[in-house]
């Protein structure tokens, strides 16, 4: 008996707690709804929505005509305010969708549904049968078992919310710490504005950031007065706009497509034309005020001018690629005469304070104010480095840490090319409003004696030369340097470097030319708005750089990448004498540029073999004399370069330009060897750009 007295006790308080359960759980409820009792509740409820959708749901005209005959899936929710929210609609017509959203921005404002007395959310979904038909509302309640919880439901908007959080695009870039990719005649637009008399910037370490630029020269006005009155979507791509643009509330970021598309004919080679196809892409943004990322991957196929690719294949590498295209990197062999070259470029820059850029990526720098820098170049393929950008007073400090490759057969050990490490620092001082005054040194070692990445010169503010005699005088090259530049106007100004990579002062004093004695200067002006003429930019510069600078009698300590020079691209032992003439009205440009050459070349000619100091990858010890030693010894080549070239931005957002270009080249060395000739070329060329770095075809 007791037994089942338990058992009857036990059904009792279980009967008990499901009435109370159910009791507990109530739907949201319309003001009509009011008086019915606690059951028939979700009845009124699902009455009432269905009723609401009926009433108010307008079928779009298009989708009558259509004739269209299905269903629409809705889920939605109302909150713990008693608003209806939509949260997903599945249909065939966005028309409908839009409608359905429409219809529910009607629904009144009711009492919410309560889960144990307190409010909470509650999501149904309800099919809406199109064409219209009225029908038993057949809603199903999403959380018939137990309810989430506030904090549930708002992780389960999360990613909805995002979208709320995104705000029209701002041109972030133009005050962001990403750089502004070096071209030289982008560069000429705002050249003027950055040397100003009485600005106190620095203009040699390159390439510039937006947020130094911009205090001196506005590229939103200038962007804004160069925009196409366009409103539709392919419109605004084409001519204003990155193909992709978001912007939230403590980031950005932009995406576009990168093209190099240009087919060209070279009057002195074989083959019927040249071309070059480089697709790619380009991301860029920032993440808070002081951090920014730039990504780009360009996969390209090209066939140059003839003496373009006989040089590609004289810089060639370890291994079966044939060449390496100069400012680029390694190329394989594509078809039976063209080159695959595929290259990335990426860096981080973080400004941690206003007065300290940092930036570690895989690129190239340049410091000078002349198209040629005998400092540090871009002539080179891209490299690992990490650079420190620190600015205070009237005094900018540039340090750069740079991870190199040599890529000759006889260091390649393991398959593996040799790594060389280059630490230099570079300190720019204005002296007055008109006269800059630029210290240079570099120092380059290699892994020798599994040294490393050598932790001395980390030291930013050391000077690398005694560190040299610390580490040993044969362990490392350096090398010292000095800039210059002083503003005459607003419109001129004259600049200057020097390279010093060894000298005797007893043999300069005596007068014998010693082949010690290896360093080289630079000299130039600038003539902005030219004879008064608005955007006409006039350059002339010379240079002269005497035998074996740069190089080093342990041929793996030149100051070189990949085949080719950190500095000028023909290495040494030449002078030359450049004129450039720029103009740019709207979106059109033109640019003119005319080099006269003299350079020494070797023979390698079986019988003379010496090294004449122009080639920095020949071993110095290799000289045919130690005194008498003049630039343009050995085969002296007159050269000359000019290039005309035209066109149209199309996208001032990408940098996507429309060109053309005619090329002409002479080279006339005083002999004839297999490889050094008489040539004369005439290049056309005609392309689509998306403009991201210099092309040198200057050699």
């Amino acid at each position: 008996m007791a037994r089942y007295l338990v058992l009857l006790l036990f059904l009792v308080q279980l009967s008990g707690y499901a009435q109370i359960t159910s009791f507990n759980e109530k739907p949201p409820i319309f003001p009509d709804c009011q008086s019915v009792s606690t059951d028939s509740l979700q009845f009124c409820f699902n009455k009432t929505v269905s009723e609401l959708i009926f009433k108010n749901f307008k079928v779009p005209q298009n989708i009558v005509d259509a004739d269209y005959k299905g269903k629409v899936s809705v889920l939605f929710e109302v909150d713990t305010t008693g608003t209806f929210k939509v949260i997903y609609v599945n249909a065939a017509y966005k028309e409908l969708k839009a409608e359905v959203h429409r219809v529910f921005e009607t629904f009144p404002k009711i009492t919410p549904g309560t889960y144990n007395g307190r409010k909470t959310f509650k999501q149904y979904t309800i099919p809406i049968r199109i064409p219209l038909v009225k029908e038993k509302a057949v809603l199903q309640d999403t959380k018939a078992e137990k309810p989430l919880s506030e904090l549930e439901m708002a992780a389960k908007q999360e990613y909805d919310k995002l979208n709320k959080t995104l705000k029209p695009y701002t041109n972030n870039r133009f005050s962001s710490a990403l750089n502004i990719q070096f071209i030289h005649s982008d560069y000429a637009r705002f050249d003027r504005a950055m040397n100003l008399l009485g600005t106190n910037n620095h203009t040699a370490s390159k390439p510039f950031l937006y947020s130094e630029v911009s205090q001196y020269y506005d590229f939103e006005a200038e962007h804004k007065k160069l925009q196409k009155d366009t409103e539709t979507w392919v419109g605004k791509k084409l001519w204003n706009e990155h193909l992709v643009q978001i912007q939230g509330k403590d980031y950005w970021f932009v995406i576009d497509p990168v093209f190099d598309l240009q087919v060209g004919k070279d009057t002195d080679a074989d083959f019927n034309s040249t071309y070059n196809n480089t697709r790619g892409f380009v991301v860029q943004g920032g993440l808070g005020k002081r951090f920014n990322f730039y990504s780009a991957v360009f996969e390209s196929q090209g066939r140059f001018a003839d003496y373009v690719n006989r040089y590609a294949e004289t810089l060639k590498a370890f291994g079966p690629d044939p060449a390496i295209i100069p400012g680029r990197g390694i190329a394989k062999r594509f078809k039976t005469d063209s080159y695959d070259y595929p290259v990335a470029e990426a860096y981080l820059s973080y400004s941690p304070v206003d007065f300290l850029n940092i930036q570690f990526g895989h690129g190239k720098n340049f410091i000078g104010d002349g198209y040629r820098s005998l400092l540090l170049s871009d002539v080179t393929s891209p490299h690992p480095f990490l650079k420190l950008n620190t600015k205070f007073w009237k005094l900018k400090y540039t340090n750069t840490f740079m991870w190199m490759k040599d890529v000759r057969d006889e260091v390649v050990e393991d398959k593996a090319f040799l790594t060389k490490y280059v630490a230099n620092h570079y300190l720019s001082w204005n002296v007055s409003k008109r006269f800059n005054l630029g210290l240079f040194e570099s120092v380059l070692w290699t892994n020798s004696n599994d040294r490393g990445f050598d932790v001395n010169y980390l030291n930013p503010v050391i000077f690398y030369r005694a560190i040299e005699f610390e580490t040993g005088q044969g362990a490392g090259n350096a090398l010292l340097g000095a800039a210059a530049k002083y503003k005459f106007t607003d419109n001129i100004n004259a600049y200057a470097q020097f390279i010093l990579d060894e000298f005797s002062l007893s043999d300069i004093k005596g007068g014998e030319k010693s082949w010690k004695n290896k360093y080289g200067y630079q000299v130039g002006v600038k003539y902005y708005n030219a004879f008064k003429v608005d955007n006409l930019f006039l350059q002339l510069e010379y240079n002269r750089i005497r035998p074996y600078t740069y190089s080093h009698n342990t041929i793996v300590l030149n100051y070189a990448h990949n085949n080719q020079s950190l500095a000028h691209l023909w290495g040494a032992n030449f002078s030359e004498l450049i004129l450039i003439g720029r103009y740019r009205l709207n979106r059109w440009f033109a640019d003119a540029k005319f080099i006269f050459g003299n350079r020494g070349l070797d023979f390698n000619n079986g019988t003379d073999n010496f090294s004449y100091g122009g080639d920095i990858y020949r071993d110095e010890a290799d000289r045919p004399f130690d005194t008498g030693v003049e630039v343009g010894q050995g085969i002296k080549a007159t050269s000359f370069y000019g290039n005309l070239q035209a066109g149209y931005i199309i996208n001032t957002a990408s940098n996507l330009k429309l060109f053309t270009d005619i090329t002409v080249r002479n080279f006339d060395p005083s002999a004839t060897t297999s490889t050094t000739f008489s040539n004369n070329t005439v290049w056309f060329n005609f392309g689509l750009r998306t403009d991201l770095f210099n092309w040198y075809f200057d050699n």
